[in-house]
C-alpha cells in the first residue's frame, strides 16, 4: 500500500472505505486501540469532493505508537494503569489528519518506550512477520509490523535510542529519524525529552520522506522544537565503519559487505572511520543519562511499582542510583566526545553503518534482556546524544530468511540530503520479482521487463497461501488469503530496484508490490492485487497459473 500506489488507485475511482475494508487489525499484539476508520474514510469525499485538489495524504491509511496522542483515543505506553485519554491531538497527528490521512490505530510499544526488542509489554509480543519466533525490535514494534504487514502505509513512532530504526531493520521496512526538534514531540509521553524524536516507518525512502513533508514544523509551544538549516547536497564522501562488530552474526557480517559494494556503485567515496568515540557516547545512554527518564516516570513507578513491566522497571529505578554529580559529569564527557567525532565531519558528508549488528530470537530475549537489548543498540544509541539525523533502509535478508539493515547518518540539518543518499542505495539494489501474468515470457507486456534489465531466473510456485483472479481479460491477480489457498505459479526476475521502479511506474491500480511467499520459504516481491480488486472477479486458481487459464479459454468452444 505504497502513497503513490494509493493515489493511483484514487485516480481511477477507488474509494478509500474500500481500502479500509481490506485492511486487518485483529492482532491484538499489534493493536491496542482502533480508531474509527471507516467513518474517517467516508468523510473525505465530503471534505474534498474536487479530485483535482485532494491534499498530499488522502486516503493514506496510517497508525501511531501509542505513546502519541490522539484526542478521544486513550494513550497508554503500553501501561493500563497510566493510560489516560487526551483532548487534543500531538500537533503531528494534526498535521496528518489535515493532510487526508486516515488514522487505523494505535500500535503496541515497549512500555514507557522503553527498550529496543518488542518484547516489554503487557499487551503482548509482536511476532516478527519474517519468522514469528523472532524479535520486531522495539520500542515501536507494532508500528514496524503494521508497515511490514501491509495494514497500513505507514505508521509514527519514535526514537530516543534507536526505536525508530531498530524495528524497522528487523522488519524491513524504512524508519526515519529526523533531526532532533524537526518534528515537534509535543503531545507524546516523554522518554528522554533532552533526546526524543518522533519517527517514520514506511516501504520506501520516497514514502517516508513525503510523510516528513507534513509532519515538519516549528512548534512555538514545544520548548525542543528548532528551526533547522537545512542542507540538500547530496553525499559524495560517506564513512564507513573500520571494524564493525556483529557478535559474531556471520550473515549479518557479509550483507554489511555487500551494502558496502552497493554503496560504493552509486558513486560515492568510501572514507574508512573510527566509531569508537561515537560508541562511547552511545553507552551514556544507558548510565546517568537514564536519570532523565525518571524525572518524567519516577513519581508513577514509585506509586504503581507492580503496574510496571519488571524488564522496563529495573532499568528505570536505576536511575535513582545516579548523582547530580554523575549527571554533569556524562554531560561533560558528552561534551568532549561530540569534540572527539566533530573532525570526522569535515572527512564525509554522512556514515553508513549496520542498523543493528544481529538479531534474536524471542526466548534469547528472554534468557537476557538487558545485554541483549544493549547490544541491539550498538550503532543507533549515539545519534540522538551526538545530534545526527538518520534513516534506516533495507539491505537484504540472510539466509534464514530474515532482514537486514543498514542507516545513513549526517549532522542535524542534513535530513533531505540523507533521504536523497538513501534512496540512491536504495535504487542500486537488486530483488528477486514474481510475475503472474502479462509479464511472463511470451506474454503482451515481456517485453517491459526486458527493457528495465529484468534477468530470467525461472518459473517457481508460491506457498499454499494464494488465490489467483482474473482481474479482466488481460490481467490476473494474485492475492494472499489466510485460509483456502492454493500454490499458483509465478516466473521469477532478477531485477534492481531502479528498474522495478521504472516498471511499477507503468502499472496500473489495482496492483501493487508486495511480499510473496514461494514454497520453498523464500520470499520474493511480486505484484499482488488489492483484496478490492478481487471481489466478484472469477477466481481462477485451479488452473495453476495464468498461462494454463489464458489455454484453458482459447481451447474452450465458443457458445
Amino acid at each position: 500500500m505504497s502513497i503513490a500506489a494509493l493515489r493511483a488507485a484514487y485516480a481511477t475511482g477507488v474509494t478509500p472505505r474500500s481500502v479500509l475494508d481490506g485492511i486487518d487489525t485483529s492482532d491484538d499484539t499489534v493493536w491496542i486501540t482502533r480508531a474509527d476508520a471507516l467513518a474517517a474514510a467516508d468523510d473525505l469525499p465530503r471534505r474534498w469532493p474536487d479530485p483535482a485538489n485532494r491534499p498530499p495524504l488522502y486516503g493514506i491509511p496510517f497508525s501511531v505508537k501509542d505513546n502519541i496522542d490522539v484526542a478521544g483515543l486513550p494513550t497508554t505506553a503500553a501501561c493500563p494503569d497510566f493510560a489516560y485519554t487526551p483532548t487534543r491531538s500531538a500537533p503531528l497527528v494534526d498535521r496528518l489528519l489535515h493532510a487526508g490521512a486516515i488514522l487505523v490505530g494505535k500500535n503496541n510499544l515497549d512500555q514507557f518506550a522503553t527498550g529496543l526488542t518488542g518484547a516489554r509489554s503487557p499487551y503482548g509480543t509482536p511476532r516478527n512477520p519474517f519468522d514469528t519466533r523472532y524479535i520486531t525490535g522495539g520500542s515501536s514494534s507494532g508500528s514496524a509490523v503494521a508497515v511490514a504487514t501491509g495494514a497500513v502505509s505507514f505508521s509514527i513512532g519514535t526514537d530516543t535510542a534507536g526505536s525508530g530504526r531498530v524495528p524497522a531493520a528487523l522488519c524491513d521496512v524504512v524508519g526515519l529519524k529526523p533531526s532532533r526538534g524537526l518534528v515537534s514531540t509535543l503531545g507524546i509521553v516523554p522518554a528522554c525529552p533532552s533526546l526524543d524524536c518522533p519517527s517514520v516507518f514506511a516501504p520506501s525512502v520516497a514514502d517516508a520522506t513525503t510523510v516528513l513533508d507534513v509532519i515538519a514544523g516549528y512548534e512555538p509551544a514545544d520548548p525542543w522544537s528548532r528551526r533547522l538549516t537545512a542542507t540538500t547536497t547530496t553525499p559524495a564522501a560517506v564513512g564507513v565503519p573500520e571494524n564493525a562488530e556483529f557478535g559474531g552474526d556471520r550473515a549479518a557480517e557479509r550483507l554489511f559487505a555487500d551494502a558496502i559494494a552497493r554503496l560504493e556503485r552509486t558513486g560515492v567515496t568510501l572514507v574508512p572511520v573510527d566509531l569508537e568515540p561515537f560508541l562511547a557516547a552511545g553507552r551514556l545512554l544507558y548510565q546517568a543519562w537514564v536519570a532523565e527518564r525518571w524525572t518524567h516516570l519516577g513519581a508513577f513507578v514509585t506509586a504503581h511499582p507492580d503496574s510496571v513491566h519488571p524488564v522496563t522497571r529495573r532499568v528505570l529505578t536505576t536511575a535513582t542510583t545516579y548523582s547530580a554529580a554523575d549527571a554533569f559529569a556524562a554531560m561533560h564527557r558528552l561534551r568532549a566526545l561530540r569534540a572527539e567525532t566533530a573532525p570526522v565531519w569535515a572527512t564525509v558528508d554522512a556514515l553508513m553503518i549496520p542498523t543493528v549488528p544481529t538479531t534474536y530470537t524471542i526466548d534469547e530475549i528472554e534468557a537476557d534482556p538487558f545485554g541483549r537489548n544493549a547490544f541491539l543498540g550498538h550503532y543507533t544509541q549515539f545519534a540522538n546524544l551526538l545530534d545526527l539525523a538518520g534513516i534506516a533502509v533495507p539491505a537484504g535478508f540472510t539466509p534464514a530468511g530474515l532482514p537486514f539493515g543498514v542507516q545513513f547518518l549526517a549532522p542535524a540539518g542534513h535530513d533531505t540530503a540523507l533521504a536523497a543518499l538513501a534512496s540512491r542505495f536504495e535504487a542500486h539494489a537488486e530483488v528477486l520479482l514474481a510475475v503472474v501474468g502479462a509479464h511472463r515470457t511470451g506474454q503482451p507486456l515481456h517485453h517491459e521487463l526486458a527493457v528495465c534489465g529484468a534477468v530470467p531466473v525461472g518459473p517457481m510456485w508460491t506457498a499454499k497461501h494464494y488465490r489467483l483472479f482474473a482481474l479482466d481479460r488481460e490481467r490476473p491477480g494474485l492475492v494472499r488469503v489466510e485460509s483456502g489457498g492454493a500454490p499458483v505459479e509465478v516466473e521469477v526476475h532478477r531485477i534492481s530496484t531502479a528498474g522495478l521502479g521504472r516498471l511499477l511506474a507503468g502499472v496500473p491500480a489495482p496492483l501493487g508490490l508486495g511480499r510473496v511467499e514461494l514454497a520453498d520459504g523464500s520470499t520474493v516481491v511480486g505484484f499482488l492485487a488489492e483484496s478490492y480488486a478481487v471481489a466478484g472477479a472469477p477466481d481462477i486458481t485451479e488452473y495453476g497459473s495464468w498461462p494454463a487459464y489464458i489455454d484453458a479459454r482459447i481451447s474452450r468452444p465458443s457458445t
